[in-house]
């Protein structure tokens, strides 16, 4: 097609002019090529709406110069995605200044795909091509670097690009100044996968505009690396019927009984599954995934099995709907615990609680306040039931379990410290030296024996009492500010 002239000015002269006074220096041939494309850009803005910037000068700082200038900042890697590429920024600029970079302009609507390769016919350029699709973590195109100019935060491009950087690879954010809190999730959140390699402050030649060029390395490697070397290592098994044995023993899980007979429970959310890889590495069986996108990480133990569940059947065990990989662990025995063994120094937390999140709840606050011992009373949910292990937030990984008879089979003798609204209250009360914190059972509360010796949390008289887990939480910081 030809290309619309509009007049001597603006023109290709003035053009070169802004570029040199932003200090980018480009050969003739580059310059005539970055103009051909200001022209198509002008052309098919009017149909497209490719850009809100009309004004000449204002296109070439905010839109070439300031796509050029992160080559001049740091040394990009090849082959570069362009994420989001729109119109093809800052892709088409940065190739055009540096022709031998290989660049994708990866880029899901359309219409813009179609200008996108009709700018690259018309300039002639090699060596970049159009991803005419959406980026997730499911794409696999293997590159060494990824682009973004003001497409989503930091930490979602971090997830969107997992299934295609390279190990080493750079993830390129082209940012305004005040993106902080965009870098300080992603180191959070990222921290084993990627490294901050680079957080640059600049200013946008010729004008006020402040800008930010924020780099992460990957650390990891992607999925598909990971699924060869572990089915090269016979560590996979892929499951795809309900009468699947593996599956009907996982499924068992779910329930207190299956989680006794087999001495095994399962961890949800990214974040506690993360923290199992750390922190029990050894106790862990295998990581289940809902198909074949999520293997486990690198920093996985050499051991773990890659379980691959059809997606409906990954979705019967994930009973929180976290759509996150699931672990699954080794449990261990508790010891048991009799009435007639002398309480450690400190607190010994007794649990009757029902309901497995009180339980969880629970145990996350004895962990968090140093109580000597936990012991889970014989009408207690299960400590390893899959919402109290998610209401422990972990804890209960490392907490110091025992098992103990039922409520009312505990003697009177024990020195213990019972919980409910009848008690004195607990603000002058002086903890022993060794005793049992018993908060009681929801609903029916305490035995009738441990009543006159309990304490109690004041609270308005608007409200009968408070919950048993809030109780128990308020009554070790009260024992552990006691000491």
């Amino acid at each position: 097609m030809s290309l619309k002239k509009f007049g001597a000015q603006p023109d290709i002269a003035q053009l070169a002019k802004i570029l040199s006074a932003s200090g980018i220096s480009l050969p003739p041939a580059a310059i005539d090529q970055l103009w051909k494309y200001h022209l198509l850009l002008r052309e098919f803005n009017r149909e497209l709406n490719l850009t809100r910037i009309h004004n000449f000068a204002n296109m070439v700082r905010k839109l070439y110069v300031d796509s050029i200038l992160p080559g001049q900042i740091i040394e990009l890697p090849s082959p570069l995605m362009d994420i989001g590429s729109g119109p093809g920024m800052p892709g088409i600029p940065l190739k055009i200044a540096y022709p031998g970079l290989e660049v994708i302009l990866a880029e899901s609507r359309a219409n813009r795909v179609e200008f996108l390769q009709t700018v690259l016919a018309e300039l002639g350029l090699a060596n970049i091509g159009v991803h005419g699709h959406g980026v997730n973590a499911s794409t696999e195109i293997p590159v060494s670097g990824v682009i973004t100019r003001a497409l989503e935060a930091i930490p979602a491009t971090l997830e969107r690009i997992s299934g295609s950087l390279a190990p080493g690879g750079l993830a390129i954010f082209m940012k305004g100044p005040g993106c902080e809190a965009e870098v300080e999730e992603a180191r959070d959140r990222f921290g084993a996968r990627y490294r901050l390699a680079g957080d640059h402050h600049y200013h946008l030649p010729e004008s006020n505009d402040e800008r930010r060029l924020v780099v992460f390395q990957r650390l990891d490697s992607p999925p598909r690396i990971r699924k060869a070397e572990l089915e090269k290592g016979n560590l996979v098994k892929t499951i795809e019927s309900e009468n699947n044995e593996t599956f009907r023993e996982l499924k068992k899980l779910l329930a207190p009984r299956g989680i006794r007979k087999q001495m095994q429970a399962l961890v949800f959310g990214q974040k506690q599954v993360s923290e199992a890889l750390t922190r029990i590495c050894g106790r862990c069986i295998a990581w289940l995934s809902r198909g074949d996108k999520n293997p486990p990480p690198e920093n996985a133990p050499s051991h773990l099995m890659w379980y691959r569940l059809a997606p409906q059947l990954f979705d019967t065990l994930d009973v929180f709907g976290t759509s996150s990989p699931i672990m699954l662990v080794k449990i261990e025995e508790m010891p048991r615990w009799e009435p007639s063994e002398a309480l450690p120094e400190g607190c010994t937390l007794f649990i009757a609680f029902q309901d497995p999140e009180n339980v969880g709840a629970a145990i996350r606050s004895a962990v968090a306040f140093g109580v000597s011992r936990i012991v889970i009373l014989a009408e207690a949910a299960n400590p390893y039931h899959p919402r109290a292990v998610r209401a422990s937030a972990g804890a209960v990984f490392s907490a110091p379990l025992f098992a103990g008879p039922a409520i009312a089979e505990l003697p009177e003798e024990l020195p213990l410290v019972p919980l409910s609204k009848e008690g004195r209250d607990i603000g002058s009360f002086e903890f022993p030296a060794k005793f049992g914190l018993l908060p009681g059972i929801e609903g029916p509360g305490l035995p009738d024996k441990f009543r006159k010796a309990s304490v109690s949390i004041p609270i308005s008289a608007e409200v009968e009492s408070l919950n048993g887990v809030v109780a128990t939480a308020i009554a070790l910081f009260k024992w552990s500010e006691s000491r």
